[in-house]
């Protein structure tokens, strides 16, 4: 399990979709909202609001949902969030890059520091790891899209950069510039993808042994299950037979 394929497969193979539902629909409502007012409330004119509809439709939100968290950016009453990222290590040595949206840092922060220092980890400043990751465009398609040679010669066609192919899915990298045209170009062939969005790459992985996967997995868990916390990156390369043994 690789660090940028973020805590989805863990996630699945725990069977925890469940629980973390109604969870996930928050922070996928307050992606919307914040995506909303940060430019037009229409998908179509506005990249990033288009990226959090997709992911939303792709995780199961019901429509209404989605319609009324972009209607609230419109409303006096809305939250504001401002968009805080943290950086720092785990176990092992492992590069995080954990993004957060909220409405007060305070709180965000105290609870980051807590659940990293908690789980053998430790906060740095801001820069301290991201120079070690790419700011790229990421756009992921499931395994049923397509074989890798196809979804690689339609990424190809598309002017994507590259494509990572498993039994988990594809993951088709770009430039910043042009995610959403490669996007649009890939969609045309291949349907509408399960997310499109900015990622950060690792430009080397590290590999994780057992004795610290088992304290990196409950450090991400953690970090997950915060409401303030979007998304979390990593460097981190756990071989597949270790996370068979850790998720039974």
């Amino acid at each position: 399990m690789a660090g940028h394929s973020k805590f989805k497969n863990i996630m699945y193979r725990k069977g925890a979709q469940d629980k973390k539902r109604a969870a996930a629909f928050s922070k996928l409502s307050r992606e919307i909202t914040v995506a909303a007012k940060s430019g037009l409330p229409d998908p179509a004119m506005n990249a990033r609001l288009r990226a959090a509809v997709i992911a939303a439709r792709q995780g199961g939100m019901p429509k209404d949902n989605i319609e009324r968290s972009i209607s609230k950016a419109a409303g006096n009453d809305a939250e504001i969030y401002e968009e805080i990222r943290y950086e720092g290590f785990g176990p092992g040595g492992v590069a995080l890059i954990i993004e957060t949206l909220t409405d007060n840092r305070n709180r965000t922060a105290t609870n980051v520091r807590t659940i990293v220092s908690k789980n053998g980890g430790n906060l740095g400043a801001s820069g301290s790891v991201s120079h070690g990751f790419d700011r790229m465009g990421l756009i992921a398609y499931p395994a049923t899209a397509g074989s890798a040679d196809a979804v690689f010669e339609a990424a190809l066609d598309a002017g994507a950069d590259d494509v990572q192919s498993s039994e988990d899915g594809h993951e088709i990298w770009t430039e910043i510039a042009a995610l959403h045209e490669v996007a649009r170009a890939l969609e045309a062939k291949l349907g509408e993808a399960e997310s499109a969005k900015l990622a950060w790459r690792p430009q080397v992985m590290t590999a994780v042994d057992e004795a610290d996967a088992g304290t990196l997995l409950k450090l991400i868990d953690a970090l997950e299950d915060d409401d303030d916390v979007q998304t979390v990156w990593g460097n981190y390369d756990v071989p597949e037979d270790v996370l068979a043994k850790l998720t039974a």
